[in-house]
């Protein structure tokens, strides 16, 4: 479980893992898998099989080999990671801006959020963390059988105490009226935010702080049109990520001859000698070399966030 709220079933690093736990099988950096541990279970992979009972009261983070000799990592089921193998039912957000939107909201122990539309459930799990253990996400989809997975994926994760799942056109029919000055935050992802606008300002508590997510530059225009009447500090962000990749090489190194105006920059090593070489040897070292990563994520969509006026 990723939250439990009962002290007595705390998740922490240093917990050993029980029949019936979620954890996050690491293969390597770009390959994991949430399984459920069972007592009789077997993960089959390209690495063999790993038996679940083999697992069992070890500690989270921990190295097991397979009957091949291979081996995995089994990791707590943190938000970050649940992000990176959740279901995609939906286009998901990914750490850089679920962080940005988790501080910009304002989200503290204790809040009430309300969020639409709930999608994968990616933001949705990361805002239940950062309100435990006593806050509430309320969160709403129109597409019934997409509400009804998400609900399964919070109680895989232990977060069902934390969050409830509505069936909603919260586009169409805006929040429900019981949410009326309740709200410390609102999350909006939808095609049409800016129709949502005046139902949110109402479930706002004075102060509160809304945010929108929108992939095109022109639904934020028409959002914040929307935002002027009811909402202050208007601003508009574009998160990009930069990743740069960390790699040691061996690179050669070769002394500077006399006459030679400048040092030899290293140069990456050759296999054997090249036929007419001056005979000059070069020491080989290992040297860490960081380039930006090729699979770097570009533009995700834009993030609106406005704070409710407070009429005196």
């Amino acid at each position: 479980m990723i939250l439990p709220i009962d002290p007595a079933n705390k998740l922490s690093f240093k917990r050993f893992i029980k029949d019936g736990d979620l954890v996050i099988v690491y293969e390597r950096h770009d390959t994991m898998k949430a399984v459920k541990v069972s007592e009789d279970g077997v993960l089959q992979n390209r690495f063999g099989a790993f038996k679940h009972s083999e697992w069992i009261g070890k500690p989270f983070g921990s190295k097991v080999l397979s009957n091949k000799g291979a081996f995995v990592y089994l990791l707590a089921p943190t938000p970050e990671l649940w992000t990176l193998v959740l279901s995609h039912r939906t286009q998901i957000l990914y750490i850089a801006d679920i962080s940005f939107v988790v501080m910009y909201l304002e989200i503290v122990p204790g809040c009430v959020v309300l969020e639409s539309g709930t999608g994968s459930g990616s933001l949705t799990t990361s805002l239940a963390r950062a309100i435990a253990p006593t806050g509430h996400v309320y969160t709403f989809d129109f597409h019934e059988q997409r509400a009804a997975s998400a609900r399964e994926d919070f109680e895989k994760t232990g977060l069902s105490s934390l969050v409830t799942v509505g069936v909603r056109d919260i586009q169409g029919e805006g929040f429900p009226d019981e949410f009326c000055g309740r709200a410390d935050s609102v999350f909006l992802d939808l095609p049409q935010p800016w129709l949502v606008i005046p139902s949110a300002g109402k479930m706002l508590k004075p102060d509160g702080v809304l945010c929108s997510f929108s992939p095109c530059i022109e639904q934020v225009q028409r959002s914040c049109e929307a935002l002027k009447s009811q909402f202050t500090d208007i601003r508009t962000f574009e998160v990009l990520l930069r990743t740069y990749e960390v790699r040691q090489k061996i690179l050669e190194s070769c002394p500077v001859n006399e006459g030679d105006p400048i040092e030899r920059p290293p140069r990456k090593r050759r296999q054997g000698s090249a036929e007419g070489s001056n005979g000059t040897e070069c020491s080989s070292s290992p040297t860490v070399v960081i380039r930006p990563s090729g699979e770097a994520r570009g533009h995700t969509g834009y993030l609106t966030f406005a704070r409710l006026k407070c009429f005196v």
